[in-house]
Formats: structure tokens, C-alpha cells, sequence
């Protein structure tokens, strides 16, 4: 019987390959404790999965890793972070955002189950297998992130040799990705809560700086048909999540029309959020939106929630929406119509829930005639336009507002206005208040401050003055859709269309605008017909 022993160089290679063997043993013992002390240290989401796809691509010697995970709030999406390929010229993109159906990570987290593949079946997954193949992985293994019975996402990894992963890899991969799944789910928790937290903060700066705000106006006041038909528009809309867009001159009381519409809307009890778009240096205005991450730009030391983000589940008041550059133009059109944006210095999708309003005293329809507002943009505003009526076309609410600014002011400084003397009365009633409500009542302010008196003492030669230099008839701003207004400004002019004087400087149009809006409105030109 033959008796067979094995050769000197076989005898030398086994102590070789067992040592080999236990290095490796010993490299994944210390993955699992290097996971287990990330997973305890590093509760930030994008450096955890750096972390964890640095570690598992150096033990298991991988050309490829990545981990994939759900989009928060978007179920038909998922973004792949922590991308790493050992090829050099291959892409480097960190984040990449895929669709969940037809991906390889889409079917792992559907059914719960890793997923081993060679170089022939990863192609028929697409479009996130194209670069893996084109990088020339010819293995790669998708295992699900299982916490709590859910699939948060998948652990990826590949090589450029074939069939190069053993059922002891895949075990062992398997419990790495347990591990993984841990780490992500309390990243995930930690994110929400600090979310929470930031929101709950900058709702309380904000609500605070309401409170602190002085209000133009604490209620709506007036009895006129031209304000009781802005409230029956009010009524309607209010109820619907649709968008407004309030327009009229300066000081009408845009952003009063905007409260209303919240409060008797369903989101009453949610945030009501405002931003003055004219107010704002336009360079930040993109950050104020839409908020930024910390090292975006220059002086950005911390994350800023925007006010998008704010108004979540609320109602967000753009007022002078008319200012808001071009070039952030499209950006606020993607989040009207999709409720998604991104911060300033990130790639990470957010999705609100908010109802806009806004507002201009400018004409949005002649700057989108003149390219200087995107009409995709303002046919998106234009979905209920409600128009504000200019104090001059509603002067019988004038005693009622000149009588309340009258007792606010009074009480403030600790003075009593018992009294109007009717000449005084009939002063602001026939005065134009170019600025509308905010001059009447600013007028109305310095009155009280001059009264020694139980009656108010008012500057009625301010008025005088400013009347006789022809201020108060023009309306420079107003986008005018009310046929009396064009009337009256063919009347006051007799008839001339342009030059000084003329209907089209007074209504602040081009003549060419003031013809089209005539024909619109079915007015006949002056001597003709």
C-alpha cells in the first residue's frame, strides 16, 4: 500500500496560508469592533458611512463601496452615499440619487435579501450598474440594512475578479451589515431629532421677532363694497391649498389680506411665515429661501434652516415676489410645483408641504412681457389673484381707519382723541393717499403726537402740499385690471394716451401696454367708435 506524505514546499506553504488566514480573521474581528465603535462615536450620518465604506473596502479588499439608502420622504427614490471606486479615472461623485424601482439596491430593500451578482447580471440593472460595469466590476453583493423588520437600504460592495466573493464573505458581510443597519438607524434618529430641534428653535426666534414686530394693521377695518369684495375672494380661497397672489399699490395691506387667508385656512394652527423679497441683499436671499449648510459660502459657520423649511405644514408669505432675481427664479418654481429644494452647499433633497401667497405692487405680467420675470413663474403665482384696492377707491373707509389709528396711537402715548374735527375728516377723504393705508396711518401717528388736546390736531398742510406738487393721482405701480381706473385716467387726461399727462403715465404703462389692456377690457379708444 502506497503511502503518500506531502512534499517539503507543500509543508512550508501551510503555516503561510494559515497565518494568512488568521491575519484575515483578525482584520474582520477588528472591523466589526472598528463598526461597533463608529456606530457608539459618530452619530453624523455622512461621516459614519465614510467611515463604515472606508473600513469594509480596506478588509475586504474591495474595488468597490458604497451604501444606499432610502430618500427621506420620497419613497420612489434613493440616494447612494460613501461611493468609492479604485479605479482613478471612474467618477467620484459622492452622492448620487437613483430611482427605486429597476436597481439593484431598490430589489434588496423590496425583498429582504442579499444579492450576489457576476458581470453578467449586473448590467440588466439600471441606470446605477452602468458605472460598475464600465469600472470593469466583474463581482458585486447588495445586502439590505435590516432594523426593525425594515429595510433602511443596502451595504454595497464589488470586486474586478470574478466570482470572488465565498459564502464565508457573505456571511461575514452579513454581519457587517447588521452592524451597519444599527449605526444608520441611530444617524437616522439623531438627524430627525436634530431637525426637530432647529425647527422648533428658528420657529421660536421667528415667532419671537413677530411678537417684537410692530403690525402695520391688527385687523381689517372698512365697510366699502371694493374691501367686501376682497373678502368674499378671501372666503373662497382660504378653505383650498391653492396659491394667491395679492396684488395692489404699496401700503394696502397685502401681507393683512395673507393673515387673513392663513387663519381661516386649515393650516390656522401651523406657522405663518413671512420674507420681504425687497428687503434682502440678493445674495442672501437664496440662503434666507431656502436655508445653506455649514462652509456653503463665506461666513456660513453654522447649518441655516430656510424659511421654506419653516413654513412646513403652514403658509409662507412672499411679499414683493417681483424682486426676487432670475437666476433664484427657477429654483422657487421647482419648489411650487414639486415641494422640493435643496439647501444652499448640499446635494440632500427636501420635501415641504407649504401654501405660498404672494404679493407685488409690481406689474409681474409687463416684466414677464420684458423678460425680467419668468411667465412660467408668474402663471404659477397667478393661480387666484386677488387685487387690493387703493384707498382712494374706498374712501368711506377712511373715517373708520383715520377713528382706529386714531385710539391706537392715543393709547400708546398715554393720550386721550375723543374728537375728528369734520374739516379735518374731510381732508383725508378727499386726499389721494398715494401710500395708501401705511400713509394715512403714519399721518394719523403724527397728528396724535401734535394733539395737546381731547381733538386731533392734524398737519392738514402737509396734505395741501403734497397735493398741489401732484403726487397723490399717480399710480406708478398698481397692476391694473380695473376698467374704472383706466376710465378715469382717460377722462382726467381727455382722452390723450401718451406724453405727459397722458392716461399711460398716469396709470405708470407703456402706451403700447395701456392699448392692449383696453382692448382686453373692451374700452374704446377715444374718438374712435
Amino acid at each position: 500500500m502506497a503511502k503518500f506524505e506531502s512534499s517539503p514546499a507543500e509543508l512550508a506553504l501551510e503555516p503561510v496560508a494559515l497565518l494568512h488566514q488568521l491575519e484575515r480573521e483578525r482584520d474582520r474581528l477588528r472591523l466589526l469592533l472598528d463598526l461597533n465603535n463608529n456606530i457608539v462615536s459618530n452619530l453624523d450620518l455622512r461621516e459614519l458611512l465614510r467611515a463604515i465604506s472606508t473600513n469594509v473596502r480596506r478588509v475586504m479588499q474591495c474595488d468597490y463601496t458604497s451604501v444606499t439608502l432610502r430618500e427621506p420622504g420620497d419613497e420612489r427614490r434613493l440616494r447612494v452615499y460613501a461611493r468609492h471606486f479604485s479605479q482613478p479615472d471612474t467618477s467620484q461623485d459622492e452622492e448620487i440619487v437613483i430611482p427605486f424601482e429597476g436597481t439593484i439596491s431598490g430589489e434588496v430593500i423590496e425583498t429582504g435579501k442579499a444579492v450576489l451578482l457576476d458581470s453578467k447580471e449586473l448590467p440588466r440593472f439600471a441606470p446605477v450598474s452602468n458605472p460598475l460595469v464600465a469600472a470593469g466590476l466583474k463581482s458585486a453583493c447588495f445586502l439590505p440594512l435590516i432594523s426593525h423588520s425594515r429595510a433602511l437600504g443596502t451595504l454595497n460592495v464589488g470586486k474586478m475578479q470574478a466570482d470572488a466573493f465565498s459564502p464565508e464573505d457573505l456571511e461575514f458581510l452579513r454581519q457587517v451589515a447588521s452592524q451597519v443597519a444599527i449605526g444608520v438607524e441611530n444617524a437616522l434618529n439623531y438627524r430627525a431629532v436634530n431637525e426637530v430641534k432647529e425647527k422648533l428653535a428658528e420657529e421660536r426666534v421667528y415667532l419671537n421677532e413677530e411678537i417684537r414686530a410692530d403690525q402695520d394693521f391688527e385687523d381689517i377695518i372698512g365697510q366699502s363694497p371694493a374691501l367686501k369684495e376682497v373678502l368674499g375672494q378671501i372666503r373662497i380661497v382660504a378653505p383650498t391649498d391653492s396659491t394667491v397672489l395679492t396684488l395692489g399699490e404699496t401700503g394696502t395691506g397685502k401681507e393683512l389680506i395673507a393673515r387673513a387667508i392663513h387663519s381661516l385656512s386649515s393650516r390656522h394652527d401651523r406657522t405663518f411665515v413671512k420674507v420681504n423679497c425687497a428687503a434682502i441683499p440678493l445674495g442672501l436671499l437664496e440662503s434666507e429661501l431656502f436655508g445653506h449648510e455649514k462652509g456653503a459660502f463665506t461666513g456660513a459657520i453654522a447649518q441655516k434652516m430656510g424659511r421654506f423649511e419653516l413654513a412646513h405644514q403652514g403658509t409662507l408669505f412672499l411679499d414683493e415676489v417681483g424682486d426676487i432675481p432670475l437666476e433664484l427664479q427657477p429654483k422657487l418654481l421647482r419648489v411650487l410645483q414639486e415641494q422640493e429644494f435643496e439647501r444652499l452647499g448640499s446635494s440632500r433633497t427636501l420635501r415641504v408641504n407649504v401654501r405660498l401667497v404672494a404679493a407685488s405692487s409690481r406689474n409681474l405680467l409687463d416684466m414677464a412681457d420684458r423678460h425680467e420675470f419668468r411667465s412660467d413663474l408668474y402663471y404659477r403665482l397667478n393661480v387666484f389673484p386677488i387685487t387690493i384696492p387703493p384707498l382712494r377707491q374706498r374712501r368711506e373707509d377712511i373715517p373708520l381707519l383715520a377713528r382706529y389709528f386714531a385710539e391706537k396711537y392715543a393709547r400708546r402715548m398715554d393720550k386721550r382723541i375723543e374728537t375728528i374735527p369734520s374739516d379735518v375728516m374731510q381732508a383725508l377723504q378727499h386726499y389721494q393717499w398715494p401710500g395708501n393705508i401705511r400713509e394715512l396711518q403714519n399721518f394719523i401717528e403724527r397728528a396724535v403726537i401734535l394733539s395737546k388736546t381731547t381733538t386731533l390736531q392734524a398737519p392738514l398742510g402737509e396734505l395741501e402740499r403734497l397735493a398741489d406738487r401732484g403726487i397723490a393721482p399717480r399710480v406708478r405701480t398698481l397692476v391694473v385690471t380695473d376698467r374704472d381706473q383706466i376710465i378715469e385716467a382717460l377722462t382726467a387726461s381727455k382722452g390723450v394716451l401718451g406724453g405727459p399727462g397722458g392716461a399711460a403715465e398716469r396709470l405708470g404703462l407703456k402706451r403700447t401696454t395701456l392699448l392692449y389692456r383696453m382692448r382686453k377690457l373692451g374700452i374704446a379708444r377715444p374718438g374712435i367708435g
